[in-house]
């Protein structure tokens, strides 16, 4: 499936049960990375970053090729007069040259076609401005019920490990930036959930099969079991790890 399609009919699970990003990154942004002046958010979805931007007083320009998701970004944000949507992918913006101070990219860039993406960053960033790339990365161990749900995912899901973000090595992060500019910081993140989330959470991912496919109706009732397994006065968490990696390109 076209990367840039593979989400127009999760949009509504995705703005519900995706988490947002913890403050005390935005603090590392805005205060260590030094976040100022005109951002673009590439590939920025539904808009769950933009919003976090828009509220720290950024004025941000939010490009996004799919067009569902942008018209969710739109819908929640669109009163905002800092806010301003683009069609556009991160290969190609549509933005004039050196016309934005940063850019970030939230849960987006595994998407992107990296050399390409890498010529347009350089094209539209302002002498010295820098790029962040973000990611709530989910944690697959450390509890018996991310533990269950990992392997939930590798026995039903349709291309789950062809698709991870975490199949993009340190060096390939690192290459991107320029040379021995790339820095990092890490952060804590966690989401609850009742058994409606869960399922919420779990059909936001792209390689959840719907209903229809072979798999949903096997996965449905192991993702039932996990829940009931694993419950604490009726819920599970979702912990995760927020990657920051940022600098020149």
């Amino acid at each position: 499936m076209d990367s840039k399609e593979r989400f127009s009919n999760r949009v509504d699970s995705y703005t519900k049960y995706r988490p947002s990003y913890p403050q005390v990154a935005l603090d590392y942004l805005y205060d260590t990375v030094g976040l100022d002046g005109e951002i673009a958010d590439i590939g920025a979805g539904t808009g769950i970053f933009t919003k976090l931007l828009l509220e720290r007083g950024s004025r941000v320009t939010a490009v996004e090729p799919n067009q569902a998701m942008r018209e969710a970004a739109e819908s929640e944000l669109e009163g905002n007069p800092r806010f301003r949507m683009v069609s556009g992918s991160a290969e190609v913006t549509g933005l004039p040259d050196q016309s934005v101070d940063h850019i970030v990219s939230a849960q987006a860039f595994h998407w992107f076609d990296r050399d390409a993406a890498q010529a347009e960053f350089r094209r539209i960033l302002k002498p010295g401005g820098k790029v962040v790339l973000i990611w709530n990365s989910r944690l697959t161990q450390g509890t018996p019920f991310l533990e269950a749900y990992e392997q939930l995912l590798l026995t039903y899901a349709t291309d789950y490990q062809e698709v991870d973000q975490k199949n993009i090595s340190h060096e390939t992060l690192a290459a991107f930036f320029r040379s021995g500019d790339m820095k990092e910081a890490k952060f804590f993140n966690r989401q609850m959930f009742d058994y409606e989330g869960l399922y919420g959470r779990l059909q936001s991912s792209s390689y959840a099969p719907l209903p229809g496919h072979p798999n949903y109706e096997p996965m449905m009732k192991e993702l039932r079991n996990l829940f009931e397994q694993n419950k604490q006065d009726g819920s599970v968490f979702f912990d995760y790890e927020t990657k920051v990696y940022w600098g020149e390109v």
